[in-house]
């Protein structure tokens, strides 16, 4: 049974209290029903004896009429705190499934972020259903995911993630403070991308001059009374010449409205969650100096942030008021639409060149508190202690895993690379680990070097760029072969290493070819990494790429995973040792499907 202290036992207790809150919320969401009908119905009484009856004075549907109104009021406001609730109960529902393994397809993939060019994004697994950043994911806005994805994809310097691991252990605890984030927007996400909205907010003003706002303010007031004065006797020419000039008006101006007011309903609603964010952000206290910077640079010379997003709602609001058929004659007498257009254009002017800075900071703060729900959830997962950057790399791992494994499935191993050696090549058979263990040093990098904690005892590391060949596959678009695509990727992994520390991650070079040409391959290949202080692992099933380990001492060595057969059933221990593998299995798994392999074949090799 889970403590309340623990990750588990705190989301089991909120979500029980959440779902208790929610199911107030319903009863006096359904008593407000009832007395809103009890009211309708009373009114409905009173006007027919008004009407027909003459009880009594026109005056008595005063008090039905504001009841009623009173009640509508309420009866959103409840609505609106039920929802937010039920967003908490979903919050901790997805927090459970987490400590409980079963996230994946849950929530945003990031699947718009992959890049098959990129150096280690597919490889890694690093976005789609069940990635990295499927489970590192609790960003409410666009811009906090766009945030996170960057960082997943671009490690970071020392100073950077130490900033990073400081504010992560200072929002760790803060439970209330990411259920009041998840509240605020889990169901509201607009269509939005953070590059669009700064470009709505800095994009040249469509309504420019003076000239317009005059004229329509003038025509707003003399408008109505020249209809006033045509009741009172005047010639009908009055209003008639009214008339025309408002027609001529909307012709000059009715395209250029439209397009500022649709414009701005897209980054109005983006601009909510962003502004609701903003205020639970500016209501912690921190210590974090990077989270005190961006808590400073949440604000506006005028006042806080969702204020003045609120006042850009209220625009559009009105806007939407001259949809209604009642009110439309009378938006059009007062150029609603035209004052309208020109505020929203006054607002872009006085808070469109700081969007890009809230936007920055919000997705700054997002990016660290989906880092701190990871530490929280993983408390024995530790920060890594990353070092200044030197050739070759320092990586020494104690313990390591993969974090997109159950920890109760999850084999630790142990890997250390550095002057000596700079290189370990893997050998094993099939499915023994090798490709797992690649993986798991490269998310360990990617998450050390954004700044998160990572799956292992300890982790020492030096900040390097990664560059990887476990997923490389042929395009028929690009009419590349496999082989042609590694080779490309490879050049790569060269051509970064020539430019700072890089870490690489080789599984089975240049497999694509004859024997020969892999081991020739692979041996200048490794030569010239060698050369320029580079480190990493290599995997293989060819026994003869092991042996340029020996060759290459003591910057190279050998590791290998190994595999028993038991009654024609192939059992992993998944634990890597010293030295090549010396036998495979390819044959006996051959065999243990059911294909016809000559027992008499060669079984080494």
């Amino acid at each position: 049974m889970p403590t309340p202290s623990t990750p588990r036992g705190t989301y089991e207790r909120l979500r029980a209290e959440r779902q208790r809150d929610a199911a107030a919320f319903e009863q006096r969401a359904d008593r407000i029903s009832h007395a809103r009908l009890a009211t309708f119905l009373s009114g409905a009484v009173l006007a027919w004896g008004v009407v027909y009856g003459g009880w009594m004075s026109v005056w008595w549907l005063a008090a039905p009429v504001a009841v009623f109104i009173g009640l509508v009021v309420a009866h959103d406001r409840v609505l609106f705190a039920r929802d937010r609730v039920h967003r908490a109960v979903a919050w901790y529902e997805h927090g459970l499934a987490r400590l409980d393994d079963r996230w994946s397809g849950m929530g945003a993939s990031g699947d718009q972020f992959a890049d098959p060019d990129h150096l280690f994004s597919q490889d890694l697994d690093l976005f789609g259903t069940g990635s990295l950043f499927q489970l590192l994911n609790t960003a409410q806005t666009r811009t906090g995911e766009t945030t996170l994805a960057t960082w997943l994809l671009t490690p970071g310097d020392r100073k950077t993630v130490q900033d990073r691991q400081e504010a992560v252990r200072d929002l760790r605890p803060r439970v209330d403070m990411r259920e009041q984030l998840a509240a605020a927007g889990a169901d509201m996400r607009a269509a939005v991308d953070p590059g669009m909205l700064v470009r709505w907010a800095t994009a040249t003003p469509a309504l420019v001059g003076r000239w317009p706002q005059v004229l329509a303010a003038v025509l707003t007031v003399v408008t109505p009374l020249t209809f006033l004065a045509w009741n009172q006797g005047a010639t009908i020419a009055l209003p008639t010449v009214a008339l025309l000039a408002i027609a001529l008006c909307i012709r000059q101006f009715a395209a250029r409205v439209n397009g500022v007011l649709h414009a701005a309903d897209g980054p109005a609603r983006e601009l909510v969650i962003l502004g609701a964010v903003c205020r639970i952000v500016r209501a912690e206290s921190v210590t974090s100096s990077r989270l005190s910077v961006i808590r400073a640079s949440l604000s506006t010379p005028d006042g806080e942030i969702p204020e003045a997003v609120r006042q850009l709602q209220r625009l559009l609001e009105r806007h939407d008021w001259a949809h209604n058929i009642i009110f439309t004659p009378i938006a059009l007498l007062l150029f609603w639409q035209l004052h309208l257009a020109f505020a929203v254009e006054r607002w872009r002017a006085h808070h469109g060149a700081d969007i890009g800075r809230w936007l920055e900071g919000i997705g700054e703060f997002e990016a660290l508190s989906a880092l701190s729900v990871y530490a929280y959830e993983h408390p024995a997962d530790p920060f890594p202690d990353v070092v200044d950057a030197v050739t070759p790399p320092i990586y020494e791992a104690e313990a390591l895993a993969h974090p997109l494994i159950p920890v109760s499935e999850a084999v630790a191993n142990d890997v250390t690379l550095g002057v000596e050696p700079q290189v370990q090549i893997v050998s094993g058979s099939n499915m023994s680990g090798k490709t797992t263990l690649l993986r798991s040093l490269g998310v360990s990098v990617v998450m050390a070097l954004m700044g998160a904690p990572v799956r292992a005892r300890q982790l020492r590391l030096s900040p390097a760029s990664l560059g990887a060949t476990l997923r490389i596959e042929d395009s028929l678009q690009a009419g590349r072969s496999r082989f042609y695509a590694e080779v490309l990727r490879l050049g790569q992994v060269v051509a970064i290493a020539r430019t700072g520390p890089t870490l690489f991650l080789f599984d089975e070079l240049f497999h694509g070819t004859n024997s020969h040409d892999r081991t020739e391959g692979a041996r200048g290949l490794l030569r010239s990494l060698l050369s320029l202080r580079a480190g990493g692992l290599v995997t293989t099933h060819d026994l003869a790429l092991a042996e340029i380990a020996d060759d290459m001492a003591p910057q190279t060595c050998n590791v290998h995973f190994d595999d028993t057969l038991v009654e024609g059933e192939m059992r992993f221990d998944y634990r890597l040792k010293p030295g090549p593998v010396t036998r495979s299995n390819a044959l006996a798994i051959m065999r243990a499907v059911g294909l016809d392999i000559p027992a008499s074949s060669a079984d080494a090799g």
